[in-house]
């Protein structure tokens, strides 16, 4: 969780202590709900007007002491925030599964079932062991069933769920993920399971735009993000993808993408083997495994963004010319363990033989050719990705080893999947376990990567292209927001002159929110052309300062827009090198 780590933006509130009987207090708009009172599903579903809307637009959870208790999957009846407010050193509220009186476990948290609504989720702990310390299968933390949601998921930490943190069946939607960590998502069995954001099979889903940003995804045994189907953008910045069994991305088919300043780190450790080539989990044509890899268009992809040229004879030279995919500043590391392993596997199996695996790298031949050839993707461009070893802390290896709480280890784990044997046990970095009948039970907390965490490496934590270090800057106390705000809270919408202007390569900005919602920052060129986002995403009311990097922009006049809801302020600065 991220404010235990970095200055985080302080708001005024007053927490009255409720004796154990309280459940839930209500002021205005917000009800605060205590961990003692009924199953928070209970409370959330059961808060509903006349005409079925829900009664209020904020859930405040304040319990950390003890965890909050669902039995059945939360609906809400219309727009919704859950926000939870951290207890000491920033430990956030958790919500785990109870167990039922059949003996068996609910394994949906919440269902977003309602068109066009807005879900917020903020300052929490999705804990996917109930409080028998036994877990279901499939598991999600946050499904997706109705059609243009927009989903925002900031400063959560979801943490042994085996199924998917946030599974989407929906068209259109807008996920945006920033500041979160997943951790530990392992499904002995299944390994193909355990994504951060995923379609629930067999949905075809449509996606406007996919954000993450500032996340930190360790120890998953499936993809970041999937979206193998049309989806208008994916934004995957600053973020640290540290142990995975499979791919970090399906996205061949996204109109536009920008995946940069990302670290990923012994990712991708199971490969394919041949046997499985080419027609597991494969894209739209072959093509060996990568953690970068685009596909062209298809024509059901391309009747969905562009349904007149997809009628044409050349529909498919014009769809490929509209996408913009850029790829920069990334470092992508297999440490020698795993390398040596591979070559290890391959020996033993031999060349040819159908349990060899294929190797992963960070661009296959398919995709390599796509940013080469500029006739046919003018928008394809990637620079400044390296392999360096960022040299993360030492306990790392018991990743790979296993043993105690890190679990069978990734590696052993490997040998048995991959001779057709299930693991009885997972792998990951000091697993959290409940001992069943524990009532006191909470998470532990800070989490306990947070120094390993900090790799060591100079070259890869200036490899950036915005001044701050590669991956989740979380892990070294630095973002963008850095002001500690007072206990005001603010009264008006503004944005402040940047300092200093003229500048070089660097300026500062100061934004004003006197309300709570979805922000966002952006810097516009001359011809009206985004150029870099600054901040995107749900605040709550506050001064925020950020530092702007723009070290590889030309000279000249910049304007930087904020908007919120509808309200925006436009101003200019100038870059002088």
């Amino acid at each position: 969780m991220k404010s235990v780590l970095i200055a985080s933006l302080v708001v005024a509130v007053t927490v009255w202590l409720a004796p154990a009987r309280k459940a839930f207090a209500s002021t205005n708009d917000t009800l605060t709900v205590y961990a003692s009172g009924p199953a928070i599903n209970q409370v959330i579903n059961g808060d509903t007007t006349a005409d079925g809307q829900q009664a209020h637009n904020v859930y405040r959870l304040v319990s950390t002491d003890t965890t909050y208790i669902f039995l059945n999957q939360i609906t809400p009846k219309s727009s919704i925030t859950v926000l939870g407010v951290q207890g000491p050193n920033g430990r956030p509220p958790c919500i785990q599964p109870g167990v039922l009186n059949d003996g068996s476990i609910p394994p949906t948290l919440f269902n977003i079932n309602r068109k066009a609504i807005t879900a917020t989720f903020k300052n929490l702990l999705i804990e996917g062991l109930a409080t028998d310390g036994s877990f279901v299968h499939p598991a999600y933390g946050i499904q997706v069933t109705a059609d243009s949601v927009r989903l925002y998921v900031d400063n959560v930490v979801f943490s042994d769920v085996s199924g998917c943190a946030i599974v989407y069946t929906g068209n259109w939607g807008n996920y945006f993920i920033t500041d979160c960590t997943f951790r530990d998502n392992v499904d002995p069995v299944t390994w193909t399971d355990a994504s951060a954001l995923e379609p629930l099979w067999p949905a075809i889903a449509a996606v406007d735009s996919i954000v993450m940003n500032d996340n930190t995804f360790f120890c998953d045994n499936s993809a970041e993000v999937v979206a193998k189907y049309p989806v208008r953008y994916v934004g995957f910045s600053h973020n640290s993808v540290v142990f995975s069994f499979m791919q970090p991305f399906f996205i061949m088919a996204s109109e536009n993408a920008k995946i940069d300043n990302n670290i990923f780190y012994d990712t991708f450790v199971g490969g394919e083997l041949k046997s499985q080539y080419p027609w597991w989990d494969e894209e739209f044509s072959p093509a060996t495994p990568a953690i970068i890899s685009f596909d062209t268009m298809n024509v059901a992809s391309d009747r969905v963004f562009d349904p007149q040229d997809s009628t044409k004879p050349n529909w498919r030279m014009l769809a490929e010319a509209k996408r913009v995919v850029q790829v920069e500043n990334n470092d992508f590391y297999e440490e020698s363990t795993v390398t040596n392993f591979w070559t290890s596997w391959n020996d033993t199996s031999k060349a040819g033989d159908p349990d060899s695996l294929y190797t992963p790298t960070f661009m296959n031949s398919r995709t390599e050719n796509m940013f080469n050839d500029k006739t046919a993707w003018p928008g394809f461009t990637q620079s400044g990705n390296i392999s360096v070893n960022p040299d993360y802390g030492a306990s790392f290896a018991n990743v790979l080893k296993g043993g105690g709480n890190y679990g069978i280890g990734l590696l052993p784990y490997f040998s048995l999947i991959n001779s057709q044997k299930s693991p009885t046990i997972g792998w990951g970095y000091q697993i959290q376990s409940i001992s069943n009948g524990n009532s006191n039970w909470i998470p532990y907390w800070p989490l306990p990567e947070a120094a390993d965490m900090q790799y060591t490496n100079a070259a890869v934590k200036n490899a950036s292209n915005d001044g701050i270090p590669l991956g989740d800057p979380v892990w070294f106390n630095k973002v963008t927001a850095v002001m500690p705000l007072s206990a005001q809270v603010p009264t008006k919408f503004d944005l402040s002159n940047n300092y200093p202007n003229p500048f070089n390569p660097s300026t500062v900005i100061k934004v004003t929110l006197a309300n709570a919602g979805n922000m966002s920052l952006e810097i516009y060129n001359v011809l009206g052309q985004l150029v870099k986002v600054v901040a995107q995403g749900y605040k709550a009311p506050g001064v925020y300062t950020y530092n702007v990097f723009m070290d590889n922009f030309a000279s000249g006049v910049y304007f930087y827009r904020l908007q919120e809801g509808s309200r925006s302020m436009t101003k200019k600065m100038l870059l002088l090198k």
